[in-house]
């Protein structure tokens, strides 16, 4: 079967499409257009960003995506714009031309698309020039004349009409892409449900398939490893899974809203968690990768994880017609294991909304600021009355094979005198609960020192006392 979206206006059908084919490669062997580069096939650099389109009523909703790790059924029944598309003329290209924003030029196609998508009006584009720019890696220009570039070239939105009306052509109908692997000797198919009652009659019947959403991670055991998927489900386009429900109790998020959607929602719910949404990846893949997926992943370094447990989420699973609802830590079971059974997947998310009297902080310790993975990601939620912590939650990724509270100096807290000598004395015990391990991002012992520093940078802050400036924490 084909994949079919729009490109410049025009219906382009892919036959014989691989279900874990890069656009990235298609784009330059198939349809000839070279601007788009690549550059780390990781979804890292940004020299491949391209725009993807998905029709939101009358109107296209624009997102900048890294198309290495972006597969080709990802695209069926939306619009995709390349740096071709832009003509050459846009003012973008031209103040990266005045301001001499390129030098090599390698990056510049895919800084264009990004600023691209900040002109037009795309996910994210109420952003810093900086942040929106936050997922492309430039080796040349130090920066400072492509955020001249994208300042000047300042909003100019599209007229989408015709390719409105081409999507509305290829919307509704779901699609079962089949592809022979003449290397591999047999057939590979993908599945692209356009509901989550109809993803669950696929899953139960197909439960060894892969379920993607974002594909930030799936696409990097393809791109990298050089892995074979057999069978996929694409699940990013089921409306009914993108839900964001606020309420006064907390925020409900369906299990496909994507970072970028819910980054908004969820600084209201509290600033800090916000700020970390701010630092995961770059900004596409925000645009791209979702919570839920995150979440389904059990990756013991994923960021939102510790901060969704010290808030005490709830996760709610659904296999056929039943559901079932835990708590967020209980899903965690160890390294690459989770509490979901085959034919069972995550169906949304609920974060309570945390007391205006709570201490909240989360931090985010990387070797860059950003688009760089945890080496320690540390989530404190304390309730304060009286003088006395009656509440404590406290939550660590990068520390063990899970996500994983410290529930030792937890222990300690709560009762406690609120103090900086009680403070002290849990942040020693974390060295008695957890043994990290030493690998690129980060020794055992500097692991251990920083995630008890994080509960002394909190007292500190919460007196007044000066914290690092890339300091998360909000109280």
């Amino acid at each position: 079967m084909s994949v079919r979206f729009v490109l410049d206006h025009e219906i382009v059908v892919l036959e014989a499409a691989d279900p874990t084919g890069s656009v990235l490669e298609m784009l330059r062997t198939r349809l000839h257009r070279t601007g788009t580069k690549e550059g780390c096939a990781e979804g890292d650099c940004g020299a491949c960003t391209v725009l993807l389109g998905e029709l939101d009523g009358e109107r296209i909703a624009w997102r900048a995506v890294n198309s290495c790790i972006l597969f080709l059924p990802m695209l069926d029944g939306k619009a995709l714009l390349t740096v071709e598309s832009l003509g050459g003329a846009h003012p973008v290209q031209a103040e990266m031309v005045e301001r001499h924003g390129s030098q090599c030029g390698f990056c510049t196609p895919g800084i264009v698309m990004s600023l691209y998508g900040k002109a037009i009006g795309a996910l994210g584009a109420e952003q810093s020039v900086a942040d929106v720019l936050s997922g492309n890696l430039c080796r040349c220009t130090g920066y400072g004349p492509i955020l001249a570039a994208g300042e000047a070239a300042g909003a100019t939105p599209r007229d989408d009409a015709q390719t409105v009306a081409a999507l509305k052509t290829l919307q509704g109908e779901s699609r079962e892409i089949r592809f022979q692997d003449n290397l591999a000797g047999h057939g590979r198919v993908a599945f692209t449900p356009r509901s989550a009652d109809e993803l669950a009659d696929l899953y139960l019947n197909h439960p060894r398939a892969r379920l993607v959403a974002g594909a930030t991670d799936v696409g990097l055991w393809v791109t990298k490893q050089q892995r074979v998927l057999d069978e996929v489900i694409f699940i990013g386009g089921i409306e009914d899974l993108r839900g964001i429900e606020e309420t006064p109790e907390g925020v409900k998020l369906g299990a496909s809203v994507r970072y970028a959607e819910a980054q908004a929602v969820l600084a209201r719910l509290h600033p800090a968690l916000g700020e970390l949404v701010r630092r995961i990846g770059g900004s596409q893949v925000r645009n791209a990768g979702t919570i839920g997926g995150n979440i389904a992943n059990g990756s013991p370094i994923g960021d939102m994880p510790p901060a969704l447990i010290a808030l005490d989420a709830t996760l709610t699973l659904r296999k056929g017609g039943e559901r079932r609802t835990m708590p967020l830590e209980d899903f965690f079971i160890a390294y690459g294991q989770q509490d979901r059974a085959p034919g069972e997947f995550v169906d949304s998310l609920f974060i309570p909304r945390p007391d205006e009297k709570d201490i909240i902080s989360i931090s985010k310790l990387s070797k860059r600021f950003d688009s760089d993975i945890s080496a320690v990601c540390g989530a404190i939620a304390l309730r304060v009355e009286a003088g006395r912590i009656i509440q404590a939650r406290i939550a660590f990724g990068g520390m063990a094979a899970t996500p994983k509270r410290a529930k030792a100096a937890e222990a300690a807290l709560i009762g406690a005198a609120w103090s900086e000598e009680n403070l002290e004395a849990a942040a020693t015990l974390i060295s008695e609960e957890f043994s990290p391990l030493t690998d690129v991002r980060g020794s055992s012992a500097y692991r251990l020192a920083v995630a008890g520093n994080l509960l002394r940078r909190l007292w500190a802050a919460q007196q007044g006392e000066a914290v690092s400036v890339l300091e998360l924490a909000h109280g």
